[in-house]
């Protein structure tokens, strides 16, 4: 949650431009990890249907492996950097997913895992497969192994919980392969990369 304050010393940008605004200037996660211990903008966030504003979080990678999740609460950015941070869901906070995550392995995922549509389910399946995933060496097959985990992950069309409007159906996927200069995307109405 962006949370109300706005600092009207800083110029304003959308979420929408925030994902350009890194490509455009920072050439690795720590070059961007460093700018934002002084964010250089303040970030006006859209109310949603529910008359809530919209809260956001972003996953930052580069070339070298390095990862960085950014995420605003109460209107203050707090940042995970390291190479330990390569799953991201919607919610909860990022460090309640790491809390519920660490639990999960312990119990070991080869007996059980949470097997909702909740974003923290989703977070600890997604963590799971990729440590029991072969790391492929071949670009195309590291891909396609990437695609199969989050559709493993992802929310089936039509699904959602009344109960709780956050959740909702996967639209798209997305895969960098840094070392090529590839995106990859995937439409969920039209299955094809």
């Amino acid at each position: 949650d962006f949370g109300d304050t706005v600092q009207e010393d800083k110029p304003i940008i959308s979420i929408g431009a925030w994902a350009q605004y890194f490509l455009d200037n920072y050439a690795t996660v720590a070059e961007a990890v460093e700018a934002m211990q002084d964010p250089p903008f303040a970030i006006v966030a859209p109310l949603l249907p529910n008359g809530r504003a919209a809260a956001v979080h972003m996953s930052l990678s580069d070339v070298s492996g390095d990862s960085s999740v950014l995420e605003y609460l109460d209107g203050e950015l707090v940042i995970h950097h390291g190479l330990e941070y390569t799953v991201m869901t919607n919610s909860p906070t990022y460090d309640q997913q790491l809390s519920i995550n660490a639990y999960w392995d312990l119990i070991g995922g080869v007996r059980i895992l949470p097997c909702t549509i909740n974003a923290a389910d989703r977070y600890v399946r997604v963590s799971y497969l990729l440590k029991a995933s072969p790391k492929y060496a071949e670009p195309r097959m590291a891909v396609a192994s990437v695609f199969s985990i989050m559709r493993a992950i992802g929310v089936p069309l039509g699904m959602e919980d009344p109960e709780h409007p956050n959740i909702s159906a996967t639209l798209w996927r997305s895969v960098c392969d840094h070392e090529a200069r590839r995106y990859y995307f995937e439409s969920t109405i039209q299955p094809a990369v």
